[in-house]
């Protein structure tokens, strides 16, 4: 099963319901905390192409932000995607 990563940034609302949604489904996830980071900030729009936190992947697969995470969580876009 690929890795779950979240990079957030210090008082995210999105980004807490993002993680909060994620243990709520059993999902194992790691956070990656940018605030205060611009080169990691940076690298992660650049592979996402969103310039807004919560940034979710699994493995090297950008599912987004919140909503995206919600969307595919409801449609099982997001547990398909682990199974690749």
């Amino acid at each position: 099963m690929p890795d779950i990563k979240i990079y957030t940034s210090t008082y995210c609302a999105y980004c807490t319901a993002a993680k909060n949604l994620l243990s709520s489904k059993g999902y194992k996830f790691e956070e990656i905390n940018m605030q205060g980071n611009s080169e990691l900030m940076i690298e992660v729009m650049q592979k996402s192409g969103q310039r807004t936190v919560p940034q979710i992947f699994i493995g090297e697969h950008s599912v987004g932000g919140y909503q995206e995470l919600l969307a595919a969580t409801v449609n099982g876009e997001f547990s398909a995607l682990l199974e690749q």
